[in-house]
């Protein structure tokens, strides 16, 4: 009897000291600790921390555009994503993320989520045989031009003045203009809203390619919907001037 209990003591302090070896008592074990918000690079965890609010689980698009398009990721230059993801745009709904410019997140991080899209998100091939407008417009925009190509490729859908139809959304609606960066009107005539159902400049009319200039010039004839700030002198209550 004396001989059980002492092998059951014995092997309990085995098994205690299995359990306990490597950590001191009361100290955390290797690995076990949380890592540091401006350590974490895991790519999706990033997207979706900071991304996915605007523009949508694993890219597919929300209040935003979907970053999930491999036809937008096959026109957009990568060194332009990754200013925009640091720098955002001044004036619309897209903050900057970079420390250096107001954010939270550091250089490192900013790199893995733009390359992160890329190589997650990308297509190979994509555009092969395509002849694609250029990301950035060259030219100066004709808006009354642009008005009768808005008319020719897109009032089926948005209406003859932009207002949304049954098939797409009001596009000069003062709230959307006022969200929305001329580049990023440009970026959406270009590549589409695949999570909508609209079509790139390739699809809008059968069989008919939407060509650079003309992209340039509705995006003139949508801009020049906006409605400007006001600026001073305008009227202010004189319940507001103290």
């Amino acid at each position: 009897m004396k001989r059980f209990s002492y092998l059951c003591v014995s092997g309990l302090l085995s098994m205690m000291s299995l359990v306990t070896c490597g950590a001191p008592h009361g100290q955390p074990r290797e690995g076990s600790e949380p890592v540091a918000p401006n350590q974490v690079l895991d790519f999706r965890t990033l997207y979706a921390q900071n991304c996915a609010g605007c523009h949508g689980e694993e890219g597919r698009g929300g209040a935003s555009i979907a970053l999930a398009n491999p036809v937008y990721l096959a026109i957009v230059d990568e060194k332009a994503m990754r200013k925009v993801v640091a720098d955002g745009v001044r004036g619309t709904s897209m903050p900057a993320f970079a420390q250096g410019a107001g954010g939270m997140l550091t250089e490192q991080q900013i790199n893995a989520i733009t390359s992160g899209m890329f190589s997650n998100w990308g297509r190979k091939g994509v555009l092969d045989g395509a002849n694609p407008p250029l990301f950035a417009a060259k030219t100066i925009g004709n808006a009354a031009h642009g008005e009768l190509v808005f008319g020719a490729y897109c009032a089926s859908c948005h209406g003859s003045e932009g207002q949304g139809g049954s098939k797409g959304s009001a596009v000069t609606n003062d709230s959307f203009l006022a969200l929305v960066s001329d580049q990023g009107l440009r970026t959406i005539v270009i590549t589409g809203r695949p999570e909508l159902g609209a079509p790139d400049w390739r699809g809008n009319v059968p069989g008919k390619s939407m060509s650079d200039q003309e992209i340039t010039d509705v995006v003139a004839w949508l801009a020049s919907r906006r409605v400007q700030p006001p600026r001073q002198p305008y009227f202010v209550s004189k319940y507001l001037q103290h």
